[in-house]
């Protein structure tokens, strides 16, 4: 069985600010061209859900993506919870990190890395 091709379109975005973060993270990194992002969902958190950000390989079921060069892996099963989703990347005096502006969370924690929907 194979894994799903590149979709047209994500069902989220990435500001400019998290573009130019991620791409200098895989730099530094040396991460190779076969990984990609991957983004989702897991139980947990105070919230109920936390969200998955890292780069990893390719995995069978996954959605695949390209957000201006970036390529984006996510679970099919978390579209679910992630449709409309923004990833920024805040550098400021007050934060840093990156943060999710989720359409579809009904709660978040404090430090807004869990969510409930």
């Amino acid at each position: 069985m194979s894994t799903a091709t590149l979709s047209a379109s994500a069902p989220l975005t990435l500001t400019p600010g998290a573009i130019v973060e991620l791409k200098k993270l895989k730099e530094q990194q040396e991460i190779s061209a076969d990984f990609g992002l991957r983004i989702g969902v897991e139980g947990g958190g105070c919230a109920g859900m936390n969200y998955i950000l890292g780069f990893d390989q390719k995995k069978e079921g996954d959605s695949e993506y390209e957000i201006e060069g970036i390529r984006i892996f996510m679970n099919k099963a978390h579209g679910l919870y992630l449709a409309g989703m923004e990833i920024d990347f805040k550098s400021g005096l007050d934060a840093r990190g990156f943060t999710f502006n989720n359409p579809n969370a009904t709660s978040t924690c404090g430090c807004g890395s869990s969510f409930s929907a």
